[in-house]
C-alpha cells in the first residue's frame, strides 16, 4: 500500500510539474511574443516618422530638427513639379546634361536674394559645358510669419515666385514644391540658398553652399564652381560638403508659429488720436527720426481706401522691426471718430492712426508743400530722413508689390549691409 501511495503520489506531482512547466513555458512564449510585437510595431511607427536632419543620436522629432540632408554618393531622388514657365518638370528631362545642379532656394530670404544674380551668372557660364541647372522652391510658405517677410516685397506662393522671377529675369526652371514639399524632404536642403551637384550618373557629388559670403565682394572660396569644374574635368571633387548658410527651411510644421504671431498681433490695441492741420504740418516733415515715415490718406466713405486698407496692415506686420514708421490718417469729419475706429479695430490696426481735426479736408493737402497731392484718397506717401517724399500714389488702389519694393530701396541696412544695394540694383 505503501508503494502505491507513493507510486501515486509521485504521478500526481509529475503531473503537477509538467503543468507548472507548461504554463511557464506558455508564459514565456506569450511575454516573447508580446515582445516581439510591441518591437515591430515601435520599428514600424518609427520608420514612417522622417529622421532627425542630424545624425546627434538624440533622436529628436522633425518638427524640432527638420529632414535629413541627402548624403553624397546618393542617387538624385526624381520629382515632377510644375515651374513658372507652365511645364512639368522631370528628373528625366535633364538625361542629357552631363551634370546636374539643383538649387533650393525662395523668394522671401535676403540671403538667398542676394544670390540671385550669381545664380544666374552660373547657368550663363555652364549651360553650354554640358551642365543643367534646376532651381526649386520648397518653402511652405502658409509657415512664413509676416516678420519673416521684413526684407522681401513677396512671400513664396507659385504666384509670388512668378512676380519675382518676372522682376529679376530668371534664366532658369524654377520649380514649385511648396504645397507638399515631397521632394524637398528628399533632399533636405538645411537653408536657402542650399545646392546639390550631381555627376552624369546623377550620384551627388558636392552639396552645400554656392560659395562663402551673401556679399558676392567678401566671397573668397567658390565652392560650387570649383565642384562643377572638377567634374567637367573628370577629377574627383576635393570639398564635397560645405553647410548651406542663409534662412532656414520652412517645413509645414511651422505653421503653427505663424497662428500664433497672428493672435499676438490682432490682440494688441487700437487706438486713433486727433490730429490738427499744423501738428499734420509738423508731421510729414518727418525731423529728428532715423526711420522712414509711411503715411496714408483714407476714409470710410471711400471704396478703394477700405479695399486696400489690409495691403497696408499687411506692410505693417511685415515690416514692423525695420526703420519705418507707418501712420494712417483719417479725413472723414472729427463727429464720426465712433466709425472710423470701429473700422480700424476690424482691420486690427495696431500701428499709429490719426484723425484729421478739422471739417475742411483741403487743409491736409495743404500740410504737404510741394507735393503733388490734389486731394484724392487714398493718398499715400513714404517720405525719407530729411522730409523728401521719395514715392507716393493718390486716387485708385495702390499696387503693393510697388509700394513694397519702393520702402526696401529706402530703407537701410539696419541689420546687415548688402540690402539696400540688392533692391536698387538691376540684373
Amino acid at each position: 500500500m505503501s508503494t502505491k501511495r507513493f507510486t501515486g503520489n509521485s504521478t500526481a506531482k509529475a503531473a503537477k510539474c509538467e503543468e507548472s512547466v507548461c504554463a511557464r513555458e506558455s508564459l514565456r512564449l506569450l511575454l516573447a511574443a508580446t515582445l516581439g510585437l510591441t518591437l515591430f510595431l515601435c520599428l514600424m511607427g518609427h520608420a514612417q516618422q522622417p529622421p532627425p536632419r542630424h545624425a546627434s543620436g538624440d533622436n529628436a522629432p522633425p518638427a524640432v530638427t527638420g529632414y535629413p540632408i541627402l548624403p553624397i554618393g546618393s542617387h538624385a531622388p526624381d520629382f515632377s513639379l510644375p515651374g513658372i514657365d507652365g511645364k512639368t518638370h522631370s528628373l528625366k528631362d535633364y538625361d542629357s546634361s552631363k551634370i546636374l545642379a539643383i538649387i533650393f532656394t525662395c523668394n522671401h530670404c535676403p540671403v538667398a536674394q542676394m544670390y540671385e544674380k550669381r545664380i544666374k551668372q552660373l547657368v550663363t557660364d555652364y549651360r553650354n559645358r554640358g551642365v543643367a541647372f534646376v532651381v526649386i522652391m520648397g518653402n511652405d510658405d502658409k509657415a512664413e510669419k509676416y516678420s519673416e517677410w521684413g526684407f522681401t516685397d513677396v512671400g513664396d506662393s507659385f504666384q509670388d515666385m512668378k512676380i519675382r522671377a518676372a522682376y529679376r529675369g530668371f534664366n532658369y526652371p524654377y520649380l514649385y514644391d511648396g504645397a507638399t514639399q515631397a521632394v524637398t524632404r528628399e533632399y533636405g536642403p538645411s537653408a536657402t540658398p542650399h545646392i546639390f551637384i550631381f555627376d552624369q550618373q546623377r550620384i551627388l557629388r558636392y552639396e552645400g553652399r554656392i560659395d562663402s559670403n551673401p556679399r558676392e565682394a567678401l566671397a573668397t572660396k567658390h565652392e560650387a564652381r570649383d565642384a562643377l569644374d572638377a567634374l567637367l574635368a573628370g577629377k574627383e571633387v576635393a570639398v564635397k560638403t560645405t553647410p548651406a548658410m542663409g534662412c532656414s527651411t520652412k517645413w509645414a510644421f511651422k505653421e503653427d508659429s505663424v497662428k500664433a504671431e497672428a493672435a499676438v498681433n490682432d490682440s494688441k490695441p487700437v487706438t486713433v488720436d486727433m490730429v490738427t492741420p499744423a501738428q499734420l504740418k509738423d508731421l510729414v516733415k518727418n525731423r529728428d527720426t532715423d526711420k522712414l515715415l509711411f503715411i496714408n490718406f483714407w476714409a470710410t466713405w471711400c471704396a478703394p481706401c477700405m479695399e486696400e486698407f489690409p495691403e497696408i496692415e499687411k506692410m505693417v506686420r511685415m515690416y514692423d522691426e525695420r526703420q519705418v514708421e507707418f501712420i494712417t490718417v483719417s479725413i472723414n469729419s472729427p463727429d464720426e471718430k465712433k466709425l472710423v475706429l470701429g473700422f480700424l479695430q476690424k482691420q486690427h490696426a495696431f500701428n499709429k492712426n490719426l484723425f484729421f481735426d478739422s471739417n475742411d479736408s483741403a487743409e491736409a493737402v495743404a500740410a504737404f508743400t510741394g507735393s503733388d497731392w490734389k486731394g484724392a484718397v487714398p493718398y499715400t506717401a513714404i517720405i525719407d530722413t530729411d522730409g523728401k517724399i521719395v514715392y507716393s500714389t493718390q486716387g485708385g488702389i495702390m499696387n503693393p508689390i510697388e509700394v513694397r519694393r519702393a520702402l526696401l530701396k529706402y530703407l537701410p541696412d539696419d541689420r546687415y549691409l548688402g540690402q539696400q544695394a540688392y533692391w536698387n540694383s538691376k540684373f
